[in-house]
């Protein structure tokens, strides 16, 4: 579990480095992420081969910014679940048939559960990438610069920090837990919660928690993170970055990126150039 809370902010770590990505304008940053979700979640349900394109997105930013990929997938798998249960009854109730590819029948509700699976990960990736290379107090900052409502600022923030505050609780609880049982010796420790013990583990974990977090969270307003807001608005054209002329050129390569992508279906292209020709 400590591991757990430990990797959980590793991706704010990656936030210090210092490649192409890193030294973008957090605004450009975090106004490219928006448009290339909006865009995705734009197409309908069945545009599975429209999306595949939007693959060289994430790929490219991963590459120029010298992220681990396979730490950025591990946490795509935590919302892989979410979205699989939420599309794979589209393959009981669509069973109209989409294609046939070499006698094996794709049905629209199969192919639907492809398109949300593969919306999931493009639009998770994303986000993950905009924490990994922006700092999270950067966001929140030009999050206030471009006016969001102050009570979804600190839901965000809370939220995310608040995470590693349960996680804390729930090493000691269960350290605490594994040296009171009399039962379990050395490597039977590490083992789950008898089934007996799991309700009160669970009530105290919630009270702990609750404990904690109104107690950081009145430590944070004795030192002025009430106040922060209103003098963030009044000092911001004095603390923002100014653009630069890479961040304008970024932001528009991303903008024709996806509005390319968008307005024209880059497999019927193909089909028409090369299709004379196979």
């Amino acid at each position: 579990m400590k591991n757990n809370k430990n990797e959980l902010y590793a991706l704010e770590q990656l936030a210090i480095g210092n490649t192409l990505i890193h030294r973008l304008h957090p605004l450009v940053k975090l106004l490219s992420t928006v448009l290339f979700i909006i865009i995705v979640v734009s197409f309908n349900r069945y545009a599975l081969g429209r999306l595949i394109p939007f693959f060289l997105f994430p790929a490219i930013i991963i590459a120029l910014s010298d992220m681990p990929y396979s730490m950025l997938f591990k946490r795509f798998l935590i919302a892989f679940p979410f979205c699989l249960f939420a599309g794979i009854s589209n393959v009981f109730f669509d069973k109209a048939v989409a294609f046939e590819i070499d006698g094996i029948v794709i049905s629209f509700g199969l192919l639907s559960l492809f398109t949300i699976l593969f919306k999931c990960y493009l639009c998770v990736m994303a986000v993950l990438i905009l924490v990994s290379v922006t700092p999270l107090s950067e966001l929140t900052f030009e999050m206030r610069r471009l006016k969001i409502p102050f009570v979804f600022i600190v839901i965000f923030e809370m939220t995310y920090r608040y995470i590693g505050v349960l996680l804390n609780e729930l090493f000691l609880m269960n350290t605490a837990y594994c040296l009171r049982n009399t039962n379990r010796k050395g490597i039977e420790m590490r083992s789950l919660l008898q089934l007996r013990d799991m309700g009160s583990f669970t009530g105290q974990l919630l009270i702990r928690s609750f404990d904690r977090a109104d107690r950081i969270y009145n430590a944070m307003k004795c030192r002025g993170y009430a106040q922060g807001y209103v003098n963030t608005q009044q000092n911001i054209s004095h603390n923002s970055k100014r653009l630069k002329y890479n961040d304008i050129i970024y932001f528009l390569i991303v903008l024709l990126f996806c509005v390319t992508l968008r307005v024209i279906d880059v497999n019927k292209l193909y089909d028409k150039l090369f299709g004379s020709f196979m």
